[in-house]
Formats: C-alpha cells, structure tokens, sequence
C-alpha cells in the first residue's frame, strides 16, 4: 500500500531546524521545508529554531517549537502563557507596533489574493497607547473542579477549562465582578453546569460595564430558571459590587456552544445599563451587540462618519445598526437615516436611544439586512450614501444586489473580516464603485482581529 505521505520532505515527529518565514492570517509562523509549509505556534518571522513535526497534510503541516534559537527583534516577553494556551492572546509575544503592521498587511494581502485590487491604498492600523484591559464584556464559562466552582476559558479547540482569573485584555474591573460573582453562588451551593451530563445550572457569568459610566451589568446564564437562594444572591452581588445597576438571569436549557438562551428574568433593575458614545447616551440590553472597545470604538466610527461626507442633506441607510450607535451620529448630519437589525432587542435598545438622544429623523426596522434592503428598493426608498457594519460573514449577495439597485452615491464598508471585506469589494468594483484608501483600527489588541473602513464611490 502506497503511503500517502512518502512524498513529503518532512516525517511526523521528525525534528528538524527551520527560519521562519511569514505568519498566517492566524499568527502562526510558517517554515517551509522544500517548499513544503510548516504552520507553528509561537514563530515569529526572521526566527530560527528546532521544530518538531505533530501532524502532516498534503500541502501543509504543523510542527511545535522544541528550542529556539534565535529571536525576533519584534518578540517581547510573553505576559500570560495562559492566553496562548486558550487562545485570547495569540499576539501577545509580538511588540504593539509589530502587531499593527501585520494588520495592515493582512488587508495588503486579502486586497491582493481575494478582491484583486492591489491599487488600494492601506493605511497604517491606527492603535492603542494603552493596548490591554480595554475589554467592556466578558462572557466566562463556569466549571467544577475539586468540588468548587472554576471560571477560566477553554483550552484552544477542546472543552477543557483552564481556570483563569485575570484575562488581562478585559476591564479590570470585569475580572474583578467574575470571582466576587462566582464565588458568592459558591457560598450559597450553586451546581456548576456540567457539559457531559447535561446537570448542574450556572453555565456562564457574563459582565458588562460601562467604560465612561462605570456602570455594570450581571447576566448569570443557567441551565433552569430556578436558582437559588435568590433572596440572598442578589444582595450580596449588589453589596460585593456597588456598580451593578443589573442583574439579569439568563435560561439556556439546550446542549448546546451557544452561549445565551431565549428566556430572560430580571432580578434586579432592568435589563440594560447605559454607557456614552461619541457624545449619545446608549442604554444597551444583556443580548444587544455594543462594541467591546469603545475607545478604538469612536475612532472608527469618526471614521467612517467622514467617509460619509454629509452636508445634512442625504438620506441615509444604516445596515446592521445594532442599538443605533452608529444611526444616530449619522442622523445629527444627515436628512433621514433609516436603519435594520435583525435582533428585536437591539432594534427596542435603538428606538429607545434615537429618543432618549432627542433624534426624531430615523427609522428603525427589525429584520435582516437581505430581507429588508430589498423590500426598501422596492419601496422606492432611494439613499445617497449606504452605511454597511456586517458581521464576519459579510454582506450577504441578496443585500448587495439591492445596494446596487438603490444605487447611491457612497457605501461606507466598516469592517470586521478583511477576507470577506475583500471578496465583497470586488463585487461592487465589478458593478462601478471604486474605492481608493482603507483604515484599519485596531479594536482588539493582542489577538488577530482587525477593524477596516473602506469608502466606496460610485464612478460617474
């Protein structure tokens, strides 16, 4: 019988000296081995070292780094192994100024490979002077282990939990709220979810704050609704932590990776708490979606306000508006805005805010942007300038034929996914949109995430 892998220059558990070369869009250092490539955690470009091969492909492998031995002048001391092992951290062995200028070259790259448009002008990533602690959400799992409640994160690719208590890209405070958290639910018996069996109840503690507000919100997420002793859970939250201004439960019976389930129950306040964005006051509920950055935050959407370019005189549509962070500072310059979400909450979350702001020319619609962008177009609805802030899976075809069918003057594109970003730039340059300069803002110090506005314009 023929083996598959005679072919290649490398064997598994071979060990053998390599420089690397590159990282991948996912931090790992490539070597390759007669232009055969090794993917390798922890290798930074211009690097040498003893590699060990773990699992082989037909066009790729990976291997693990046995001794290094040289470093980069771009390597700095690791600040937590932990957040390499789990995966929060995955840049964190790499200088600041190192990491923003391998986000810029991610989207150098994806114009390049994926939208073929080499000629648009990548601008350098624009960072943080303080690149840690800027998180404003956490979403922690809860464990047993030795009979106690753990809090930490799982283990890259497995449902192993690695306990952790300082996450060191999260607000302080959070990390902080998380164990005064858990450990009162320990006092009074809570049973840990566990996975396998499908028993126990607290599955996650998640906590929200305010960064200009400081104020806070606890969201527990159990497998049943009942928990107990309320009576004494709550005040001791409210004692141990004097910002919470909410306190909700959240019932997610279902086995399941999603983390939050459909039913809701107060315990105390309401279900929102409240934090500035540049110069609006946002309520923002326990399922609605608010950027885990704001500071980095403002300056993308200054950004792609100016990308905008409004006199006051336009009308505008804001797709995947979320709770109107963004419709509502376009709407202080523009005629009309009219904005879609697909979640219900945001969409309440977003009224409320467009009136708690004293804005009264925007329309908030619930649905999906391919489902609503459309019906809009048929409509007549006609916009000068489209506003598009979609997920990583970017603008779905649908909302794209419609954008074209409206066909104004500018789309601004903020995005979160470089590859998805340059796919859908080539659509729109295909159908006469150019698009000349983009800016990356890094919204996630040390990971690999990076934000881009991108300007589109109609060719006359």
């Amino acid at each position: 019988m023929k083996n598959e892998n005679q072919a290649l220059p490398v064997s598994k558990n071979e060990k053998i000296k390599v420089t690397f070369e590159d990282l991948t869009s996912e931090g790992l250092g490539v070597a390759k081995v007669d232009s055969y490539p090794l993917f390798v955690i922890d290798g930074l470009p211009g690097e040498e070292a003893i590699v060990k091969v773990t699992k082989l492909g037909k066009s790729y492998g990976f291997a693990r780094i046995e001794e290094r031995l040289s470093s980069s002048e771009d390597r700095i001391p690791t600040t937590d192994v932990l957040g390499t092992q789990v995966g929060t951290m995955p840049l964190q062995h790499m200088r600041y100024e190192a990491q923003l200028k391998f986000k810029q070259n991610m989207v150098i790259q994806d114009f390049k490979r994926i939208a073929k448009l080499p000629d648009i002008e990548v601008l350098p990533t624009i960072g943080m002077k303080q690149p840690w602690g800027y998180r404003n959400k956490a979403q922690i799992p809860v464990r047993a282990k030795d009979g106690k409640l753990v809090t930490g994160f799982f283990r890259k690719n497995t449902h192993d939990l690695v306990p952790m208590e300082n996450f060191h890209i999260q607000d302080p405070k959070i990390d902080e709220a998380i164990v005064k958290v858990r450990d009162i639910l320990q006092e009074y018996g809570v049973k840990a979810y566990d996975e396998k069996k499908h028993t126990g109840n607290i599955r996650h503690i998640m906590v929200r704050r305010g960064t200009y507000t400081g104020e806070m919100m606890i969201v527990l997420v159990t497998r049943t609704a009942k928990i107990f002793p309320k009576s004494k859970i709550v005040p001791d939250i409210l004692e141990a932590l004097p910002e919470v201004v909410s306190i909700v439960q959240n019932v997610n019976p279902k086995r399941s990776n999603v983390i939050l389930g459909e039913e809701t129950i107060i315990l105390h306040g309401e279900d929102l708490y409240h934090d500035t964005l540049l110069g609006h006051k946002f309520a923002i509920s326990s399922k609605s979606f608010y950027q885990v950055n704001p500071l980095q935050t403002e300056k993308l959407y200054q950004l792609a306000l100016d990308a905008a370019q409004l006199t006051g005189e336009e009308t505008v549509i804001d797709a995947y508006c979320g709770i109107g962070t963004i419709s509502l500072a376009l709407a202080e310059k523009a005629k009309q805005v009219y904005a879609m979400e697909i979640v219900p909450d945001a969409i309440e979350m977003a009224k409320r805010n467009a009136e708690e702001n004293n804005i009264e020319n925007v329309t908030f619609e619930i649905g999906a942007a391919e489902e609503v962008m459309p019906k809009w177009a048929e409509e007549g609805i006609q916009a000068d300038v489209i506003v598009v802030d979609p997920p990583r899976k970017g603008l779905d075809a649908g909302f794209i034929e419609a954008a074209l069918t409206v066909n104004p003057d500018r789309i601004v594109y903020v995005s979160c996914n470089p590859a998805t970003l340059s796919r859908d730039l080539r659509i729109f340059a295909d159908n006469g949109y150019e698009a000349k300069q983009a800016q990356p803002v890094d919204l996630f110090p040390q990971t690999l995430h990076v934000e881009t506005v991108v300007a589109l314009t109609k060719i006359k």
